[in-house]
């Protein structure tokens, strides 16, 4: 096999792969050897048939193989020897002349082709002990946890059949059909729906307008679906609802002790603070894991310096922009509703997807070094999170990853991501900062 390096300008490369036609050859005739013992043609005895029969039976069929061996196992060795990672799969190229081919199958012929790739740049990571990272955390106040209390306490309160007309504060078990352009649309109606007036649940207006509405009332409401609304097909639009309120009921007294909390599983008041203090806590704690976790990304970006392979950003890119336009049919907007074009929005997401690629690499670059691994324990706890999910499919959903290697890969990168990360903060100079909850629950505006 000879190799000839025609290609080496960054990270590309390009070699021509050479199996002289002596050697394939030769590689036939070992192949034809091995099924000699194991083929049955009629006239013949097993393990009596001629060699020469054989090639003309089984030759090209052979020699196809020993082609597929080459490229899928020897094109390694090659790497191996070179002493190169590929960024990526390699490209394999081979003629595409039939009468060639036919020469090559035919053993009259030079086996040749190109492999082309990416090499892995070198990764120069910074020295995670000299990162400084500052910490954002918020405390939890009881003012917090008691009205987190009172919530869930709302949502548990009894309510009382009321004569007369509903009030704020008051719930309403009302039947509705909404129209728009006087034809019904789907999701505008609803059979003994709960509302809480006041509550908010309901478009802006809808509330309202039935204040003062008692048992057996019937109603037109009318509303404007706001310009905002998730829904796209119903954003800005006017919209009416024939209601019919089926019965009025007025809030029963709510007092938060032991019978309460007993109620809703917890077995008094002050656990019930003291699991509430625990969610908050933990809420908060996931804040502060996000915002440590985009500090050390934005890190290692600013401070790695790297050649990307330029197949991995445009893949990458690709897969990024595929969601932009999904997303972008999906709502039913443009990027001028965006108040932006279409050039400057590919500029941007082609910059984020070099760092997207960037840091991946050096992500990986540090956990190879550190031997990080995903243990079996945490792809099965991954599994199953997924699988609860979805209740009645569990089945399903098992044999979707069991059979599934590039659904397991989705489960494992961010695992691993994680604990990079968690690695690097560990190494990390790193400084707490109290801020506020309103602090620390703000989006970043910028896609990491």
């Amino acid at each position: 096999m000879q190799v000839t390096e025609t290609v080496n300008e960054g990270l590309q490369r390009e070699l021509k792969i050479t199996v002289p036609k002596a050697d394939m050859a030769e590689r036939l005739m070992e192949r034809l050897t091995q099924m000699k013992s194991q083929v049955q043609i009629n006239g013949f005895r097993q393990g009596k048939v001629p060699l020469s029969h054989l090639k003309k039976v089984y030759g090209e069929q052979a020699m196809a193989e020993i082609v597929n061996d080459i490229i899928n196992n020897r094109s390694g060795e090659v790497l191996k020897d070179r002493e190169e990672r590929p960024a990526q799969q390699p490209e394999i190229s081979m003629t595409e002349d039939e009468a060639h081919a036919k020469e090559i199958l035919s053993g009259n012929a030079d086996f040749e082709y190109t492999m082309s790739y990416e090499v892995m740049p070198e990764i120069n990571a910074p020295e995670l002990e000299k990162l400084k990272i500052e910490r954002p955390v918020a405390d939890t106040s009881d003012k917090e946890v008691d009205e987190q209390v009172e919530r869930i306490a709302e949502s548990a309160r009894q309510y009382e059949e009321k004569k007369g007309k509903a009030a704020k504060g008051d719930r309403i078990i009302m039947n509705y059909l909404g129209k728009i352009d006087g034809e019904p649309f789907d999701g505008g109606a609803d059979d003994n729906a709960q509302l809480v007036l006041g509550s908010g649940q309901f478009i802006p207006g809808f509330e309202d307008q039935l204040i003062g509405k008692k048992a057996d009332d019937e109603t037109v409401v009318k509303v404007s679906f706001p310009e905002d609304y998730s829904a796209a097909q119903l954003a800005g639009k006017d919209a009416e609802f024939d209601v019919k309120v089926v019965k009025v009921e007025k809030p029963g007294k709510l007092e938060i002790n032991d019978d309460l909390a007993k109620q809703l599983g917890v077995e008094s008041a002050e656990k019930l603070r003291e699991t509430v203090r625990g969610q908050i806590e933990s809420q908060y704690g996931s804040f502060t894991r996000a915002k440590v976790k985009r500090q050390v990304l934005d890190l290692l970006d600013e401070k790695t310096k790297m050649e990307l392979p330029k197949k991995m950003v445009v893949q990458e890119f690709s897969n990024i922009w595929g969601q932009v336009e999904g997303e972008m049919k999906r709502s039913g907007k443009s990027f001028e509703d965006e108040d932006t074009t279409e050039e400057k929005a590919r500029k941007e997401y082609q910059t984020l997807a070099e760092r997207r690629v960037r840091v991946g690499l050096v992500l990986a670059d540090i956990g190879e070094k550190a031997e990080i691994q995903v243990s079996d324990e945490e792809m099965q706890q991954a599994v199953f999170q997924q699988v609860q999910q979805y209740p009645g499919q569990e089945q399903e959903v098992m044999d979707y990853f069991k059979n599934n290697q590039d659904a397991i890969a989705g489960l494992r990168a961010p695992i691993y991501e994680n604990k990079v990360v968690d690695f690097i903060v560990e190494k990390a100079s790193v400084t707490d900062k109290t801020v506020s909850k309103e602090e620390l629950m703000k989006e970043d505006e910028d896609e990491s």
